[in-house]
């Protein structure tokens, strides 16, 4: 038995039985307190234009422009082929979600370098953009954060140091400014034993606690890969839907077989396919696949979800 096998009989264990009660109220606030108007001006198109949010105890930290177009980040700008892709990626994702209150969405993908952060990034903005929601981003791939990276933010403590008792989350959140309704959880130092703290008690409470206390808010939660680490398996019985990034031309099949396979018993919302374009132009399109179903197209570079 591999640790994959283990880390699925763990994670199996951990799943809520069907019909056991859960918390009517949320606990003790993380620390977020959301206030209505003014706001500092968003970059262009990253803000909503209705319902910003003034942080009054999340840390609000600059942000370069220039260095966020390079990462490609998305920034909502109405021209951008890229945000309109990822605004049917959104649609399709709150259309699965929004009625039932699937509010905790979890990205992985198989081997590393598939672009699963950076597609939770950008698919945290585009959520953000909707009038009546608000994002929390956790950066939970404790042993390779780089959210802050991507996002140009300075390194330095995150959720490793709540999960070890060093910081609170208060201390911990962080607003990029300009970006209106999105916060992010940074993962902070890289940890070797992430797979433990993961799973541990003090993240489950954690993790009801972003659930309740916000019913208006989405909270995406960035993974380890999941062929590699347990990581990934360990937390899936914690969150509503799980997202699986892959990418065009180098995820193998059986990769994708396989995370399937571990994924089965689990909130498989579907799968993103990743670097998909309809040119050579080089843009970073992602394709959302639905499951058990056919493109209309097979010409048309847009997908479906897929099982």
């Amino acid at each position: 038995m591999d640790f994959l096998d283990k880390a699925l009989e763990k994670a199996k264990a951990a799943k809520p039985q069907a019909g056991k009660p859960q918390a009517e109220e949320g606990p003790t606030s993380p620390g977020l307190r959301e206030v209505v108007p003014p706001t500092p001006p968003p970059l262009s198109g990253a803000g909503a234009a209705v319902g910003e949010i003034l942080y009054t105890t999340t840390r609000t930290v600059p942000v370069n422009a220039d260095w966020l177009r390079s990462q490609r980040i998305v920034t909502g700008a109405s021209d951008d082929k890229v945000g309109e892709a990822y605004k049917l990626l959104r649609t399709q994702i709150l259309h699965r979600t929004k009625a039932d209150n699937k509010n905790l969405l979890m990205l992985t993908g198989p081997q590393p370098g598939e672009g699963k952060t950076l597609t939770a990034i950008n698919l945290a903005v585009s959520l953000s953009q909707e009038i009546d929601k608000t994002v929390l981003l956790v950066d939970a791939d404790l042993r390779r954060p780089t959210i802050h990276e991507y996002l140009g933010l300075p390194a330095g403590p995150g959720l490793g140091d709540y999960l070890t008792g060093a910081k609170t989350i208060p201390e911990l959140l962080v607003h990029p400014e300009g970006f209106g309704k999105f916060v992010i959880l940074p993962g902070g130092r890289p940890i070797a034993e992430a797979a433990e703290l993961i799973s541990s008690p003090m993240m489950m409470e954690l993790v009801e606690e972003l659930k309740h206390f916000y019913p208006d808010r989405y909270v995406l939660f960035d993974l380890p890969p999941m062929l590699s680490f347990a990581d990934a398996l360990a937390f899936a019985p914690l969150v509503d839907g799980i997202i699986l990034v892959v990418e065009k031309g180098k995820t193998p099949r059986e990769d994708i077989q396989r995370c399937l396979e571990l994924l089965k018993d689990f909130p498989l919302l579907g799968t993103v396919l990743n670097k998909v374009s309809p040119t050579d132009s080089g843009y970073y399109y992602p394709e959302y696949q639905r499951h058990n179903e056919r493109p209309a197209d097979k010409k048309s570079w847009w997908g479906w979800l897929r099982r």
